[in-house]
């Protein structure tokens, strides 16, 4: 008796093991599929890619301007993987940028994606996300017309200023706000930052002049508590000129659009005559101007421009070292009277809420007085 209920009690045991091996096995198969499934793959994330490359071509007539950047996320394998494409897009004008916007919104539903859109600054951002990862970030940025240079060759007619915003690339709300001021800017943006090539493309593409801030070595006595820190790369005084072009051209692929430089801190480094001399024939190999922030009155950068062949010009006004609405109003005052009474004139600034608001207060007045705003670039001889 109790043998024959043990014999039949092992198929039902045996039964019911299987179907729990089964089920998890299933349950594993589906978690692994998951798992392989977090985002798009490398083909399907192009694939999106080339639709709204297409679609913007098509909603713009084949008349807009296109770039993608690729993101590359490092693995612990040390290859690297495609994580988001970057697309930024400038329409011939904004009429274009309701039917694009529609276009692209179904192209993130026929692909399941979730979209999440921004508008700052005259930048219409979508963001599309599989999964709650983001595989693409599409910037529709539209220009401003009234950003132009002055044409070459022309000889000014009324007197010019330039206004270069430089420290750009940590703050994304600050270049938001400086690409929206209605006139001519010089944006000069500092290398290897999270935003520097997200702020340099954007103002190209917004009409306004970039410029590579570029990191240099600043006297030992301003790095205390209040003065200048050294950057992790910069240019220092016992450089060969390897090493300054090799330095140079790490930070220009960080920004992009860049059509000239200026110096960030730099006390020592524009001092330093084996440097300078070092430097310019970089900058001439890639047609760069350069534009001394004479950050010390011993600085040799210019005279080492002109000697080597470098398109160059110097700071003569800072806005902002009293970062105060009134002040900053009467340092472009300063700044104005100089274009008055030397023809032309470039003043400094930095991306700080004071100067932004006196700009906009500021700059109309100066514009209805007969000073035209132009980009560093048109200044430098």
């Amino acid at each position: 008796m109790t043998s024959s209920r043990g014999r039949s009690a092992a198929p039902f045991t045996s039964r019911r093991t299987r179907w729990i091996f089964a089920a998890l096995a299933i349950a594993a198969a589906l978690s692994l599929a998951g798992c392989a499934k977090k985002t798009l793959r490398r083909s399907e994330l192009r694939a999106v890619t080339a639709e709204v490359v297409s679609a913007a071509q098509a909603d713009t007539g084949h008349k807009s301007e296109i770039t993608i950047r690729p993101e590359i996320q490092s693995s612990v394998t040390g290859a690297g993987r495609l994580a988001a494409d970057d697309i930024y897009i400038s329409p011939e004008n904004a009429s274009q940028v309701a039917a694009l916007k529609q276009s692209l919104a179904e192209i993130a539903r026929r692909h399941k994606l979730v979209v999440a859109q921004t508008a700052t600054g005259g930048v219409e951002r979508l963001d599309f996300s599989y999964r709650g990862n983001r595989t693409h970030s599409i910037l529709i940025v539209t220009p401003l017309a009234a950003r132009s240079h002055r044409p070459a060759g022309s000889a000014p007619a009324n007197p010019e200023l330039a206004i270069i915003l430089d420290d750009l690339g940590h703050d994304r709300s600050a270049a938001d706000s400086l690409l929206a001021l209605p006139f001519p800017l010089t944006i000069s943006v500092l290398p290897h930052l999270p935003m520097s090539a997200e702020v340099a493309e954007e103002a190209f593409r917004r009409g306004d002049e970039v410029m590579l801030h570029l990191p240099m070595e600043p006297e030992s006595e301003d790095t205390g508590s209040e003065g200048a820190k050294p950057e992790a790369i910069e240019l220092r005084a016992g450089m060969n000129a390897g090493q300054v072009e090799a330095t140079v051209e790490g930070m220009l692929d960080t920004v992009p659009h860049a059509a000239g430089v200026n110096n960030h801190e730099g006390s020592r480094a524009t001092a330093d005559p084996a440097l300078m001399d070092a430097l310019m024939p970089a900058l001439r190999a890639r047609g760069l101007f350069f534009i001394d922030s004479r950050t010390t009155a011993a600085t040799v950068a210019h005279d080492a421009a002109e000697r080597a062949g470098v398109r160059a010009a110097s700071r003569k006004v800072f806005l902002d070292d009293t970062p105060e609405r009134a002040a900053i109003l009467a340092q472009l005052e300063l700044a104005a009277r100089d274009a008055q009474r030397d023809g032309s004139a470039i003043a400094i600034g930095h991306p700080h809420p004071a100067t932004i608001a006196a700009l906009a207060e500021g700059v109309p007045g100066l514009e209805a007085r007969g000073i035209r705003l132009v980009f560093a670039s048109d200044l430098a001889h």
